[in-house]
């Protein structure tokens, strides 16, 4: 009986270790497995490409997997002059107001700006961003200088004229002040070298 709650007791460390170790690494396979782009991409972004794809992991939770579409040209470096479009496909349940609120936590890693207009972003973004389920799919395009059209399972939601809110806001993932550095990697498609 000891012997068999010892192999049990390896097995889970394994399980978990393996766990661990899929929810860090960039997911790459997901670039290979959806290479075509959805069709409000294809529409909004003509000859749009797969540039990289990430999944986001909280503490072992599968938040939602992430997809970078860009057009010949584009630049990481100053990726607010260029169009592009970023997918999160969803794996969990989250309330819209908790994505928006979350997105104004996050911007501020990335740049300075007052509560009036915070609160103002928070608002666009609370009527744009709705619940969401798994299997949702949230789409952001940047248009440069202008702001960011959102879209719904390829429904348009919504759009913030501001190219503010629009760089910060695609900082979150495209940032070098990223929160998640390694899914900002993997979205543009570089792989950190190992430590």
């Amino acid at each position: 009986m000891r012997e068999l709650l010892h192999i049990r007791h390896a097995a889970l460390r394994a399980l978990m270790v393996l766990m661990l170790v899929t929810a860090c690494l960039p997911s790459h396979t997901l670039a290979k497995a959806s290479a075509s782009a959805p069709p409000e991409v294809a529409s909004e972004l003509p000859n749009a490409r797969l540039l990289g794809s990430g999944r986001l992991t909280v503490m072992l939770f599968h938040v939602y997997d992430a997809r970078l579409w860009v057009r010949d040209g584009f630049n990481a470096a100053d990726a607010s002059e260029s169009p592009f479009a970023l997918e999160l496909q969803y794996a969990r349940t989250l309330e819209g107001a908790q994505i928006a609120a979350r997105s104004i936590t996050e911007m501020k890693r990335i740049g300075e700006f007052g509560d009036d207009t915070a609160q103002r972003w928070l608002a666009s973004m609370k009527q744009i961003f709705v619940d969401v389920k798994a299997g949702d799919r949230l789409t952001g395009l940047q248009q440069p200088g202008l702001g960011a059209r959102f879209f719904l399972n390829g429904k348009p939601v919504g759009e913030v004229r501001d190219a503010e809110f629009t760089r910060l806001f695609f900082g979150i993932w495209l940032s070098p002040r990223s929160s998640q550095p390694a899914l900002r990697d993997a979205l543009l498609g570089a792989r950190r070298p190992a430590s």
